[in-house]
Protein backbone atom coordinates (compact mmCIF):
# COMPACT_ATOMS: atom_id res chain seq x y z
CA UNK A 1 0.00 0.00 0.00
CA UNK A 2 1.33 3.44 -0.97
CA UNK A 3 0.85 6.40 1.34
CA UNK A 4 -0.01 9.68 -0.42
CA UNK A 5 1.59 12.12 2.03
CA UNK A 6 5.37 12.17 1.54
CA UNK A 7 8.29 12.17 3.93
CA UNK A 8 10.54 15.19 3.41
CA UNK A 9 14.31 14.68 3.58
CA UNK A 10 16.51 17.79 3.77
CA UNK A 11 20.02 17.18 2.49
CA UNK A 12 21.25 14.98 -0.35
CA UNK A 13 24.46 13.69 1.18
CA UNK A 14 25.05 10.07 2.13
CA UNK A 15 22.65 10.15 5.09
CA UNK A 16 19.85 11.95 3.24
CA UNK A 17 20.21 9.78 0.17
CA UNK A 18 20.06 6.59 2.24
CA UNK A 19 17.12 7.87 4.30
CA UNK A 20 15.16 8.71 1.14
CA UNK A 21 15.89 5.30 -0.38
CA UNK A 22 14.87 3.34 2.72
CA UNK A 23 11.59 5.25 3.11
CA UNK A 24 10.72 4.86 -0.58
CA UNK A 25 11.57 1.16 -0.52
CA UNK A 26 9.08 0.83 2.35
CA UNK A 27 6.38 2.23 0.06
CA UNK A 28 6.28 5.83 1.26
CA UNK A 29 6.68 8.80 -1.16
CA UNK A 30 9.70 11.02 -0.48
CA UNK A 31 10.65 14.58 -1.41
CA UNK A 32 14.44 14.92 -1.22
CA UNK A 33 15.50 18.57 -0.87
CA UNK A 34 19.09 19.38 -1.93
CA UNK A 35 20.28 22.99 -2.08
CA UNK A 36 23.09 22.38 -4.57
CA UNK A 37 23.47 23.84 -7.21
CA UNK A 38 21.12 26.64 -6.08
CA UNK A 39 23.50 27.23 -3.18
CA UNK A 40 26.98 25.71 -3.03
CA UNK A 41 29.23 24.93 -0.08
CA UNK A 42 32.92 25.48 0.57
CA UNK A 43 33.63 21.75 0.34
CA UNK A 44 31.42 20.35 -2.44
CA UNK A 45 32.60 20.48 -6.06
CA UNK A 46 29.56 19.05 -7.89
CA UNK A 47 25.78 18.99 -7.57
CA UNK A 48 25.72 15.19 -7.38
CA UNK A 49 23.92 13.43 -4.56
CA UNK A 50 26.09 11.60 -2.02
CA UNK A 51 29.21 13.45 -3.17
CA UNK A 52 32.33 12.32 -1.28
CA UNK A 53 34.03 15.56 -0.27
CA UNK A 54 37.09 14.06 1.45
CA UNK A 55 38.48 10.55 1.14
CA UNK A 56 37.06 7.98 -1.28
CA UNK A 57 37.41 5.22 1.32
CA UNK A 58 34.65 3.58 3.35
CA UNK A 59 37.45 2.06 5.47
CA UNK A 60 37.75 -1.61 6.39
CA UNK A 61 35.37 -4.11 4.81
CA UNK A 62 36.32 -6.87 7.27
CA UNK A 63 33.02 -7.81 8.91
CA UNK A 64 34.61 -10.39 11.20
CA UNK A 65 37.14 -8.34 13.14
CA UNK A 66 36.50 -4.66 12.36
CA UNK A 67 33.59 -2.59 13.64
CA UNK A 68 33.16 -0.50 10.47
CA UNK A 69 33.33 -3.66 8.34
CA UNK A 70 30.57 -5.07 10.52
CA UNK A 71 28.51 -1.93 9.88
CA UNK A 72 29.04 -2.47 6.14
CA UNK A 73 27.65 -5.99 6.48
CA UNK A 74 24.61 -4.90 8.46
CA UNK A 75 23.83 -2.16 5.94
CA UNK A 76 24.01 -4.67 3.11
CA UNK A 77 21.56 -6.89 5.00
CA UNK A 78 19.21 -3.88 5.26
CA UNK A 79 19.29 -3.16 1.52
CA UNK A 80 21.49 -0.07 1.70
CA UNK A 81 21.71 2.04 -1.46
CA UNK A 82 25.01 3.52 -0.32
CA UNK A 83 26.64 0.11 0.12
CA UNK A 84 25.21 -1.28 -3.12
CA UNK A 85 26.54 1.73 -5.04
CA UNK A 86 29.89 1.50 -3.27
CA UNK A 87 30.22 -2.19 -4.09
CA UNK A 88 29.35 -1.52 -7.74
CA UNK A 89 32.06 1.17 -8.06
CA UNK A 90 34.82 -0.33 -5.93
CA UNK A 91 38.46 0.41 -6.68
CA UNK A 92 41.47 -1.57 -5.37
CA UNK A 93 42.26 -0.72 -1.74
CA UNK A 94 43.39 -3.91 -0.05
CA UNK A 95 40.98 -4.95 2.69
CA UNK A 96 39.25 -1.57 2.62
CA UNK A 97 36.26 -0.57 0.50
CA UNK A 98 37.26 2.42 -1.63
CA UNK A 99 35.17 3.72 -4.49
CA UNK A 100 35.38 5.72 -7.68
CA UNK A 101 33.89 8.88 -6.23
CA UNK A 102 32.25 10.13 -9.44
CA UNK A 103 30.89 6.74 -10.40
CA UNK A 104 29.57 6.23 -6.90
CA UNK A 105 27.82 9.62 -6.72
CA UNK A 106 26.38 9.19 -10.20
CA UNK A 107 25.01 5.75 -9.29
CA UNK A 108 23.30 7.06 -6.16
CA UNK A 109 21.89 10.06 -8.05
CA UNK A 110 20.55 7.89 -10.88
CA UNK A 111 18.94 5.35 -8.55
CA UNK A 112 17.18 8.03 -6.54
CA UNK A 113 16.06 9.95 -9.64
CA UNK A 114 14.66 6.77 -11.17
CA UNK A 115 12.70 5.66 -8.10
CA UNK A 116 8.97 6.17 -8.75
CA UNK A 117 8.31 7.34 -5.18
CA UNK A 118 11.16 9.87 -4.91
CA UNK A 119 10.99 13.50 -6.03
CA UNK A 120 14.24 15.49 -5.98
CA UNK A 121 13.76 19.21 -5.28
CA UNK A 122 16.76 21.44 -5.91
CA UNK A 123 16.13 24.19 -3.38
CA UNK A 124 17.48 25.56 -0.12
CA UNK A 125 15.42 24.99 3.01
CA UNK A 126 16.31 27.99 5.12
CA UNK A 127 14.38 27.15 8.28
CA UNK A 128 12.83 24.31 10.19
CA UNK A 129 10.18 22.44 8.17
CA UNK A 130 6.59 23.69 8.33
CA UNK A 131 4.28 21.68 10.54
CA UNK A 132 2.17 20.55 7.57
CA UNK A 133 5.11 18.55 6.22
CA UNK A 134 4.74 16.09 9.06
CA UNK A 135 7.47 13.42 8.85
CA UNK A 136 10.75 15.18 8.03
CA UNK A 137 14.40 14.14 8.25
CA UNK A 138 17.11 16.79 8.53
CA UNK A 139 20.36 15.37 7.16
CA UNK A 140 22.32 18.48 6.30
CA UNK A 141 25.71 17.35 7.59
CA UNK A 142 28.62 19.30 9.05
CA UNK A 143 28.22 22.11 6.50
CA UNK A 144 24.62 22.98 7.31
CA UNK A 145 23.66 26.32 5.73
CA UNK A 146 23.84 29.19 8.27
CA UNK A 147 20.15 30.05 8.04
CA UNK A 148 19.05 26.50 8.82
CA UNK A 149 21.67 26.17 11.55
CA UNK A 150 20.33 29.35 13.14
CA UNK A 151 16.78 27.96 12.99
CA UNK A 152 17.91 24.71 14.63
CA UNK A 153 19.73 26.67 17.34
CA UNK A 154 16.64 28.79 17.96
CA UNK A 155 14.51 25.65 18.35
CA UNK A 156 16.94 23.67 20.50
CA UNK A 157 18.81 26.37 22.40
CA UNK A 158 22.07 28.06 21.49
CA UNK A 159 24.15 25.68 23.62
CA UNK A 160 22.69 22.63 21.89
CA UNK A 161 24.35 23.25 18.53
CA UNK A 162 28.12 23.13 18.14
CA UNK A 163 29.69 24.81 15.14
CA UNK A 164 33.17 23.63 16.00
CA UNK A 165 34.11 20.22 17.20
CA UNK A 166 36.80 20.30 19.90
CA UNK A 167 37.46 16.69 20.77
CA UNK A 168 39.90 14.83 22.97
CA UNK A 169 41.17 11.31 22.23
CA UNK A 170 39.22 8.33 23.56
CA UNK A 171 40.95 5.12 24.62
CA UNK A 172 39.78 1.54 24.98
CA UNK A 173 39.87 0.75 28.70
CA UNK A 174 41.19 -2.77 28.24
CA UNK A 175 44.40 -1.43 26.62
CA UNK A 176 45.42 0.63 29.67
CA UNK A 177 48.21 -0.55 31.97
CA UNK A 178 46.51 -0.49 35.36
CA UNK A 179 49.77 -1.59 37.02
CA UNK A 180 50.85 2.01 36.40
CA UNK A 181 47.51 3.89 36.42
CA UNK A 182 45.06 4.00 39.30
CA UNK A 183 41.46 5.02 39.97
CA UNK A 184 40.92 8.14 42.09
CA UNK A 185 38.97 11.39 42.01
CA UNK A 186 40.87 14.52 43.03
CA UNK A 187 40.86 14.70 46.85
CA UNK A 188 38.68 11.55 46.74
CA UNK A 189 35.73 13.83 46.05
CA UNK A 190 32.45 11.99 45.57
CA UNK A 191 30.25 13.74 43.03
CA UNK A 192 26.66 12.89 42.02
CA UNK A 193 26.62 9.26 41.00
CA UNK A 194 30.35 8.99 41.73
CA UNK A 195 32.43 6.86 44.08
CA UNK A 196 35.47 9.03 44.70
CA UNK A 197 37.36 6.85 42.21
CA UNK A 198 35.91 8.17 38.98
CA UNK A 199 39.10 9.00 37.09
CA UNK A 200 42.02 6.93 35.87
CA UNK A 201 45.27 8.72 36.67
CA UNK A 202 48.58 8.42 34.78
CA UNK A 203 51.56 9.88 36.72
CA UNK A 204 54.61 11.69 35.31
CA UNK A 205 57.88 12.69 36.95
CA UNK A 206 59.50 16.04 36.12
CA UNK A 207 61.83 14.72 33.42
CA UNK A 208 59.10 12.88 31.56
CA UNK A 209 56.71 15.83 31.91
CA UNK A 210 59.19 18.29 30.42
CA UNK A 211 59.92 15.93 27.52
CA UNK A 212 56.20 15.50 26.97
CA UNK A 213 55.58 19.26 26.86
CA UNK A 214 58.37 19.69 24.34
CA UNK A 215 56.98 16.91 22.16
CA UNK A 216 53.59 18.65 22.12
CA UNK A 217 55.25 21.88 20.98
CA UNK A 218 57.37 20.14 18.32
CA UNK A 219 54.68 17.76 17.06
CA UNK A 220 53.19 18.20 13.58
CA UNK A 221 49.79 19.91 13.56
CA UNK A 222 46.98 20.00 11.04
CA UNK A 223 46.00 23.35 9.59
CA UNK A 224 42.59 25.00 9.43
CA UNK A 225 40.99 25.41 6.04
CA UNK A 226 40.56 29.05 5.06
CA UNK A 227 36.79 28.93 5.58
CA UNK A 228 37.07 27.45 9.06
CA UNK A 229 38.87 30.34 10.71
CA UNK A 230 40.65 29.73 14.02
CA UNK A 231 37.97 29.06 16.63
CA UNK A 232 40.20 28.87 19.70
CA UNK A 233 38.67 30.03 22.94
CA UNK A 234 40.15 29.86 26.42
CA UNK A 235 37.67 27.30 27.70
CA UNK A 236 38.72 24.75 25.09
CA UNK A 237 42.31 25.37 24.01
CA UNK A 238 44.22 22.63 22.18
CA UNK A 239 46.69 20.92 24.50
CA UNK A 240 49.66 22.02 22.38
CA UNK A 241 48.54 25.68 22.48
CA UNK A 242 48.51 25.51 26.27
CA UNK A 243 52.00 23.97 26.19
CA UNK A 244 53.25 26.87 24.07
CA UNK A 245 52.08 29.35 26.73
CA UNK A 246 54.70 28.15 29.20
CA UNK A 247 56.25 24.94 30.51
CA UNK A 248 54.18 25.00 33.71
CA UNK A 249 50.82 25.80 32.09
CA UNK A 250 49.68 22.18 31.81
CA UNK A 251 50.75 21.39 35.41
CA UNK A 252 48.37 24.08 36.58
CA UNK A 253 45.66 23.09 34.12
CA UNK A 254 44.48 19.66 32.95
CA UNK A 255 47.63 17.89 34.22
CA UNK A 256 47.70 19.28 37.78
CA UNK A 257 48.75 16.61 40.32
CA UNK A 258 47.07 18.15 43.39
CA UNK A 259 44.74 15.97 45.43
CA UNK A 260 46.00 12.69 43.95
CA UNK A 261 48.00 9.90 45.60
CA UNK A 262 49.57 7.16 43.49
CA UNK A 263 48.01 3.92 44.73
CA UNK A 264 51.03 1.95 43.46
CA UNK A 265 53.62 4.22 45.09
CA UNK A 266 51.97 6.42 47.76
CA UNK A 267 55.19 7.98 49.04
CA UNK A 268 56.23 9.50 45.70
CA UNK A 269 54.40 12.62 44.60
CA UNK A 270 53.71 12.82 40.84
CA UNK A 271 55.00 15.96 39.14
CA UNK A 272 52.04 15.93 36.71
CA UNK A 273 49.07 13.66 36.08
CA UNK A 274 47.05 12.88 32.97
CA UNK A 275 43.47 12.02 33.87
CA UNK A 276 41.06 9.80 31.93
CA UNK A 277 37.31 10.04 32.46
CA UNK A 278 34.73 7.39 31.67
CA UNK A 279 33.14 8.25 28.33
CA UNK A 280 30.34 5.73 27.85
CA UNK A 281 27.82 4.03 30.10
CA UNK A 282 29.39 0.63 29.46
CA UNK A 283 32.71 1.73 30.95
CA UNK A 284 34.65 0.45 27.94
CA UNK A 285 35.89 3.87 26.78
CA UNK A 286 37.77 6.64 28.58
CA UNK A 287 38.58 10.12 27.29
CA UNK A 288 41.72 12.13 27.98
CA UNK A 289 40.54 15.07 30.08
CA UNK A 290 41.46 18.43 28.55
CA UNK A 291 43.36 16.91 25.63
CA UNK A 292 41.58 18.41 22.64
CA UNK A 293 44.27 18.80 20.00
CA UNK A 294 45.23 19.73 16.45
CA UNK A 295 48.17 17.32 16.39
CA UNK A 296 48.16 15.06 13.37
CA UNK A 297 46.75 11.62 14.13
CA UNK A 298 50.05 9.74 13.83
CA UNK A 299 51.67 12.29 16.13
CA UNK A 300 48.92 11.85 18.70
CA UNK A 301 49.47 8.11 18.82
CA UNK A 302 53.25 8.51 19.08
CA UNK A 303 53.23 11.25 21.72
CA UNK A 304 50.34 10.03 23.88
CA UNK A 305 51.82 6.53 24.12
CA UNK A 306 54.77 8.08 25.97
CA UNK A 307 52.40 8.78 28.88
CA UNK A 308 52.95 6.19 31.65
CA UNK A 309 50.19 3.59 31.50
CA UNK A 310 49.29 4.39 27.89
CA UNK A 311 52.23 2.61 26.25
CA UNK A 312 49.91 0.15 24.48
CA UNK A 313 46.82 2.33 24.31
CA UNK A 314 44.40 1.72 21.46
CA UNK A 315 42.39 4.75 20.46
CA UNK A 316 38.68 4.56 19.66
CA UNK A 317 38.94 8.13 18.40
CA UNK A 318 41.77 10.62 18.07
CA UNK A 319 41.49 14.29 18.91
CA UNK A 320 40.70 17.22 16.67
CA UNK A 321 39.35 20.72 16.37
CA UNK A 322 37.45 21.57 13.20
CA UNK A 323 34.25 22.89 11.67
CA UNK A 324 31.52 20.40 12.42
CA UNK A 325 27.91 21.42 12.98
CA UNK A 326 26.20 18.87 15.20
CA UNK A 327 23.46 18.84 17.79
CA UNK A 328 23.52 17.61 21.38
CA UNK A 329 21.62 14.50 20.34
CA UNK A 330 21.39 12.67 23.70
CA UNK A 331 19.54 15.66 25.14
CA UNK A 332 17.47 16.62 22.09
CA UNK A 333 16.53 13.35 20.37
CA UNK A 334 14.55 10.32 21.44
CA UNK A 335 15.62 6.76 20.72
CA UNK A 336 14.25 6.93 17.17
CA UNK A 337 16.21 10.11 16.29
CA UNK A 338 13.10 12.29 16.68
CA UNK A 339 13.41 15.83 18.02
CA UNK A 340 11.69 15.77 21.42
CA UNK A 341 10.40 19.32 21.02
CA UNK A 342 9.07 18.75 17.48
CA UNK A 343 7.47 15.30 17.00
CA UNK A 344 7.79 14.16 13.40
CA UNK A 345 11.14 15.90 12.84
CA UNK A 346 14.14 13.57 12.82
CA UNK A 347 17.85 14.17 12.35
CA UNK A 348 20.28 11.91 10.52
CA UNK A 349 23.95 11.77 9.54
CA UNK A 350 26.85 13.76 10.89
CA UNK A 351 24.64 16.48 12.33
CA UNK A 352 23.52 13.91 14.95
CA UNK A 353 27.09 13.41 16.20
CA UNK A 354 28.48 10.47 14.29
CA UNK A 355 31.70 10.55 12.28
CA UNK A 356 32.44 8.96 8.92
CA UNK A 357 30.74 8.26 5.63
CA UNK A 358 29.43 4.85 6.60
CA UNK A 359 28.24 5.89 10.04
CA UNK A 360 26.37 8.87 8.55
CA UNK A 361 24.69 6.67 5.95
CA UNK A 362 23.78 4.09 8.61
CA UNK A 363 22.02 6.69 10.73
CA UNK A 364 20.25 7.90 7.59
CA UNK A 365 19.16 4.32 6.96
CA UNK A 366 17.68 4.07 10.45
CA UNK A 367 15.99 7.47 10.26
CA UNK A 368 14.39 6.56 6.94
CA UNK A 369 13.06 3.30 8.33
CA UNK A 370 11.76 4.94 11.51
CA UNK A 371 9.99 7.74 9.60
CA UNK A 372 8.46 5.26 7.16
CA UNK A 373 7.18 3.06 9.98
CA UNK A 374 5.55 6.07 11.61
CA UNK A 375 3.99 7.21 8.31
CA UNK A 376 2.67 3.67 7.77
CA UNK A 377 1.34 3.64 11.35
CA UNK A 378 3.50 0.68 12.27
CA UNK A 379 5.46 0.26 15.51
CA UNK A 380 9.05 1.49 15.37
CA UNK A 381 11.50 -1.32 16.03
CA UNK A 382 14.88 -0.18 17.36
CA UNK A 383 17.93 -2.29 16.49
CA UNK A 384 19.44 -4.29 19.38
CA UNK A 385 22.40 -2.57 21.07
CA UNK A 386 24.43 -5.69 20.30
CA UNK A 387 24.37 -4.76 16.60
CA UNK A 388 26.52 -2.08 14.96
CA UNK A 389 23.30 -0.22 14.12
CA UNK A 390 22.17 -0.33 17.74
CA UNK A 391 25.58 0.48 19.24
CA UNK A 392 25.92 3.58 17.07
CA UNK A 393 22.33 4.68 17.68
CA UNK A 394 22.78 4.19 21.43
CA UNK A 395 25.89 6.38 21.42
CA UNK A 396 24.00 9.16 19.64
CA UNK A 397 20.85 9.01 21.75
CA UNK A 398 22.23 8.42 25.22
CA UNK A 399 25.29 6.19 25.59
CA UNK A 400 27.55 9.00 26.81
CA UNK A 401 28.40 10.04 30.36
CA UNK A 402 27.51 13.52 31.60
CA UNK A 403 30.33 15.21 33.48
CA UNK A 404 29.31 15.68 37.11
CA UNK A 405 32.23 17.93 38.02
CA UNK A 406 31.61 20.36 35.15
CA UNK A 407 27.88 21.19 35.31
CA UNK A 408 26.41 22.32 32.02
CA UNK A 409 29.47 21.33 29.99
CA UNK A 410 28.79 19.42 26.76
CA UNK A 411 30.13 15.91 27.16
CA UNK A 412 28.70 14.40 23.99
CA UNK A 413 31.17 14.25 21.11
CA UNK A 414 31.04 12.77 17.59
CA UNK A 415 32.55 9.33 17.12
CA UNK A 416 33.13 6.60 14.57
CA UNK A 417 31.74 3.12 15.14
CA UNK A 418 34.12 1.05 17.28
CA UNK A 419 33.97 -2.02 19.48
CA UNK A 420 33.97 0.13 22.61
CA UNK A 421 30.37 1.10 21.83
CA UNK A 422 29.15 -2.51 22.03
CA UNK A 423 28.00 -4.16 25.26
CA UNK A 424 30.43 -6.76 26.63
CA UNK A 425 30.01 -10.39 25.66
CA UNK A 426 27.99 -12.61 27.94
CA UNK A 427 29.89 -13.90 30.98
CA UNK A 428 31.28 -17.38 30.65
CA UNK A 429 31.36 -17.49 26.85
CA UNK A 430 34.13 -19.75 25.54
CA UNK A 431 36.33 -17.73 23.20
CA UNK A 432 39.01 -20.34 22.59
CA UNK A 433 39.03 -21.80 19.07
CA UNK A 434 38.56 -25.55 18.92
CA UNK A 435 41.86 -27.32 19.46
CA UNK A 436 43.64 -24.24 20.83
CA UNK A 437 46.34 -25.11 23.36
CA UNK A 438 48.51 -22.96 25.57
CA UNK A 439 47.85 -19.64 27.28
CA UNK A 440 44.96 -17.76 25.68
CA UNK A 441 45.59 -14.05 26.04
CA UNK A 442 46.85 -10.93 24.33
CA UNK A 443 46.21 -10.61 20.61
CA UNK A 444 44.66 -14.07 20.36
CA UNK A 445 42.06 -13.25 23.01
CA UNK A 446 41.36 -9.81 21.53
CA UNK A 447 40.82 -11.27 18.07
CA UNK A 448 38.50 -13.94 19.48
CA UNK A 449 36.44 -11.30 21.34
CA UNK A 450 36.02 -9.30 18.13
CA UNK A 451 34.88 -12.36 16.19
CA UNK A 452 32.40 -13.30 18.89
CA UNK A 453 31.09 -9.72 18.99
CA UNK A 454 30.60 -9.54 15.22
CA UNK A 455 28.98 -12.98 15.08
CA UNK A 456 26.51 -11.94 17.78
CA UNK A 457 25.83 -8.65 15.98
CA UNK A 458 25.08 -10.25 12.60
CA UNK A 459 22.84 -12.86 14.20
CA UNK A 460 20.89 -10.21 16.08
CA UNK A 461 20.74 -7.93 13.04
CA UNK A 462 19.24 -10.67 10.87
CA UNK A 463 16.66 -11.32 13.56
CA UNK A 464 15.87 -7.59 13.86
CA UNK A 465 15.41 -7.33 10.10
CA UNK A 466 13.31 -10.52 10.18
CA UNK A 467 15.33 -11.92 7.28
CA UNK A 468 14.75 -15.57 8.11
CA UNK A 469 10.97 -15.11 7.86
CA UNK A 470 11.33 -13.14 4.62
CA UNK A 471 13.51 -15.83 3.12
CA UNK A 472 11.02 -18.51 4.12
CA UNK A 473 8.18 -16.53 2.55
CA UNK A 474 10.17 -16.15 -0.66
CA UNK A 475 10.78 -19.87 -0.80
Amino acid sequence: MTIAKPIHVIGGGLAGSEAAWQAAQAGVPVVLHEMRPVRGTDAHKTDGLAELVCSNSFRSDDAESNAVGLLHAEMRLAGSLIMASGDAHQVPAGSALAVDRDGFSNAVSEKLAAHPLITIAREEISGLPPAEWGQTIIATGPLTAPSLAEAIAAETGADALAFFDAIAPIIHYDTLNMDVCWFQSRYDKVGPGGTGKDYINCPMDKERYEAFVQSLIDGQKTEFKDWEGTPYFDGCLPIEVMAERGSETLRHGPMKPMGLTNAHNPTVKAYAVVQLRQDNALGTLYNMVGFQTKLKHAEQVRIFRTIPGLENAEFARLGGLHRNTYINSPILLDGSLQLKSRPGVRFAGQITGCEGYVESAAIGLLAGRFAAAERLERPISLPPVTTAFGALLNHITGGHIVSDDEPGKRSFQPMNINFGLFPPLEAGINLKPEGFEGRFRGKDKTAAKKKATTARALRDCREWLDLSRQQQAAE
